[in-house]
C-alpha cells in the first residue's frame, strides 16, 4: 500500500458473505472500513463521512446506468471509486470509467486485483482488472 494510507473505505456490496470477505482484506490495511448493503446507504455514508475510496458493487443501484456514481461523486467529490462487477465486457468497463469510476474489478479477482486497484488510484491512475480485454488499457493519469 502507499505511504498515504487512505483513512476511510466505504464498501458497498448486497452479498453479504462477499462484503464480509472484502471487508477482512480492506481492514487488515486501513484504519477504517465501513460497509453498506444499498444504494440509499452508500449515498448517505459518502456524504456523512467523504471516503478517500469508495469500492461498490455495479448492481447496488436501483436502476441501470451510472447515475448513482454521479450522485456519489457529487456528495463526494473527492472519493475515488472502484466499481465491482461479474461482468467483464469492456463497454460495461467504458461506461464506468467515462461516468467517474476510477477503477473496475472483477469480483473473480478481487483478491489479486483489489489492492494494485486501490495503489493505482491512490496514484492518480485509473485500474482495470487484467483479465478484462479492454482496448483502452495502459497507464491513464488523473492528476
Amino acid at each position: 500500500m502507499n505511504a498515504e494510507t487512505p483513512k476511510c473505505v466505504l464498501l458497498a456490496d448486497r452479498h453479504h458473505g462477499l462484503i464480509e470477505g472484502i471487508h477482512g482484506l480492506l481492514k487488515t490495511t486501513f484504519a477504517t472500513v465501513v460497509m453498506v448493503t444499498d444504494e440509499n446507504s452508500l449515498l448517505e455514508s459518502a456524504s456523512r463521512m467523504q471516503p478517500t475510496v469508495v469500492v461498490a458493487d455495479l448492481s447496488l443501484a436501483s436502476g441501470r446506468g451510472f447515475g448513482w456514481l454521479d450522485r456519489l461523486l457529487g456528495q463526494s467529490p473527492g472519493s475515488k471509486v472502484i466499481v465491482l462487477s461479474v461482468h467483464d465486457e469492456p463497454t460495461v468497463v467504458q461506461a464506468a470509467l467515462e461516468a467517474g469510476a476510477s477503477g473496475f474489478v472483477l469480483k473473480r479477482a478481487i483478491v489479486s486485483d483489489l489492492f494494485n486497484a486501490v495503489d493505482a488510484v491512490l496514484d492518480g491512475q485509473r485500474y482495470v482488472s487484467p483479465a478484462i480485454p479492454f482496448a483502452g488499457r495502459g497507464s491513464w493519469s488523473e492528476k
